[in-house]
């Protein structure tokens, strides 16, 4: 992969910061807001858009009782004392708040005093943000609150004083008028997708202008062309990203369905494409957690599918999306076949080539350690590194890292360089099971060698086996030193839910996953360990969970196909064991 930065993507990343930068200084200027953002507002909420998710009511109800929690910090506020005058302990805290997340959970609490609040609180932040703040107002931020209001619907907009109504209608046209001239400005990633469907949305529901409509879907359509790959997969190759992005696009399609509006051919075609890439990405237990995602909203997901109806169809290989999968007798894996995303789509990546994971009916067993927005930032770049996920690590470096703070940091976000390319995977399919193998080159210039995966699945699903060997390309010739050792470890996260026990040689071990079904994994590469691991893909908070580990030394030469630079592993079926709880 190299150093992915060129001299355009810095170009082009200057020109959208001074554009940015300039657009927000004119619209600190009171006479520019009014010309620009002005307009004529709805007096009613023309469509109230299907609620396809749901909040979380325990988060409401803390909510409630003055406790916010957004994006794994927490702030207490007192009876009496505002949340808008409180500083966020963080930046991602604040865009949360901004972006009205909480309104989803608040409105989910059945009791009349939490739609209060929430119109409360909306009300409170019209007067002290509603005319202009230069955080609160940002594109992606704008984006996020005026989806929120339009999700809560008849909450905000109905059974109030018109004059509040009226406020509140009228700040939702701003926001839109602003997100129509900011969209331009935002960098070509999931944000500014979103951020298209968004604006669409409001056009349909508050009617500010057939043009604004238009612009819209013209937007929409250009985002949906370079973003969604024609597996249906999203260029981040975030699993949860495309969900998000289907779920939004289900609802817009209904919502133009009731006002009869007629949306461009590329929001049908993304549907047609997404919904079997998600049908791919899902394992028993939730999606597969790589790239920044977690298991998503399944219910969401679902509702979202029964909506659009869809003809239901599937494959075993994303080959755009860079994802193989294996499935037979209830057992599935999915393994990272391609090199991390590149440009601006790798400012949340993973070094995750060649890792998998695996689900049974009884759930996840293998996973990787995923992410969640709602977890705590202190989490966000140890879970990007290649030991958070099921694959050897070499000399606990990672195959692809990050950035280095600075400026092109600054400038460009905390983007994966220095990876592994080109990673290449095939599969054999036969009667007795399915063979994939992989191969990626992220430790070759460092400690000069390659790794190959292979996993065969039996047809039967009961075994699973697998071979990691670490070898030096033949066209690099001898290594400088042929006494040096390279130190590996090979890595299986285990799913919360599982519970693991070493045998008493510690060469095995015993997983039993909570609805009794019992799996032995074995190893040729020595002792088996049993170590602490952390899972973050199903929310906040992060969950104490274990992890199987088998190290050795590597020799700096060889094809890989021996030890001590080749280790052999299986996971084997034994039928049930009793609950695991």
């Amino acid at each position: 992969m190299g150093e992915q930065i060129t001299t355009g993507e810095m170009a082009g990343a200057v020109v959208r910061l001074v554009r940015r930068e300039a657009s927000d200084f004119a619209n600190a200027v009171p006479l520019y807001r009014m010309a620009v953002l002005s307009g004529q507002s709805p007096d009613r909420l023309l469509i109230e858009p299907k609620r396809l998710s749901s909040g979380n009511k325990a988060a409401g109800a803390a909510i409630l009782a003055g406790r916010f929690t957004l994006a794994g910090d927490t702030l207490q506020v007192a009876p009496g004392d505002s949340i808008w005058a409180r500083p966020a302990p963080s930046r991602r805290f604040a865009a949360g708040l901004h972006g009205f997340d909480w309104l989803k959970d608040l409105s989910s609490v059945e009791d009349p005093e939490a739609g209060l609040m929430a119109r409360t609180l909306t009300d409170d932040w019209l007067e002290q943000f509603g005319q202009w703040n230069w955080f609160a107002w940002s594109p992606s931020v704008t984006a996020r609150r005026l989806d929120a209001w339009l999700w809560a619907g008849n909450l905000l907009f109905e059974s109030d004083e018109p004059s509040l109504i009226t406020a509140r209608l009228s700040a939702a046209s701003r926001m839109a008028r602003r997100l129509r001239r900011a969209l331009p400005l935002m960098a070509r990633d999931r944000e500014r997708l979103q951020g298209a469907i968004t604006l669409c949305l409001a056009a349909i529901c508050l009617e500010p202008g057939d043009s604004i409509l238009r612009e819209a879907d013209t937007l929409l359509a250009a985002a949906l062309k370079t973003q969604i790959l024609p597996d249906g997969g999203h260029v981040s190759r975030n699993p949860e990203t495309a969900s998000e992005i289907f779920i939004a696009l289900a609802r817009l399609d209904h919502a133009a369905d009731r006002r009869g509006v007629t949306l461009d051919d590329e929001v049908r075609r993304a549907l047609d494409r997404i919904a079997p890439f998600l049908s791919f990405c899902r394992l028993e237990g939730g999606l597969a957690a790589f790239h920044g995602g977690g298991e998503g909203d399944l219910r969401a997901l679902d509702a979202a599918k029964a909506l659009v109806k869809l003809d239901k169809r599937g494959f075993n290989v994303a080959p755009h999306s860079g994802y193989h999968k294996a499935s037979a007798g209830g057992i599935e894996i999915i393994l990272d076949g391609a090199s991390p995303p590149r440009g601006v789509n790798a400012a949340e990546s993973h070094a995750s080539a060649l890792a998998f994971e695996m689900a049974s009916p009884g759930g996840k067993l293998v996973v990787n350690c995923g992410w969640s927005n709602a977890q705590p930032g202190s989490w966000r770049e140890p879970v990007r590194a290649t030991a958070a996920h099921s694959v050897l690590t070499l000399e606990e470096t990672s195959s692809a890292r990050l950035l280095q703070p600075g400026w092109k940091r600054a400038l460009l976000g905390p983007r994966l360089v220095h990876g592994p390319d080109p990673v290449k995977a095939r599969r054999n399919e036969e009667d007795l099971g399915i063979w994939l193998e992989a191969t990626h080159d992220g430790y070759r210039k460092r400690f000069g060698l390659s790794l190959r995966r292979r996993i065969f699945l039996a047809a039967d699903g009961g075994d699973l086996r697998g071979e990691d060997g670490l070898f030096r390309p033949v066209g690099d010739g001898p290594p400088d030193n042929p006494e040096e050792r390279y130190t590996f470890a090979i890595r299986f996260h285990l799913h919360p839910d599982v519970r693991a026990s070493l045998s008493r040689d510690a060469l095995s071990a015993l997983l039993v996953q909570p609805n009794g079904e019992g799996w032995r994994f074995r190893t040729d590469g020595g002792t088996v360990r049993l170590e602490r691991s952390v899972y973050l893909a199903a929310g906040a908070p992060p969950e104490r969970t274990t992890q199987l580990v088998v190290s050795g030394d590597a020799e700096p030469y060889g094809g890989g196909d021996r030890p001590p630079n080749r280790v052999r592993w299986a996971f084997q079926r034994l039928g049930r064991m009793g609950s695991a709880g």
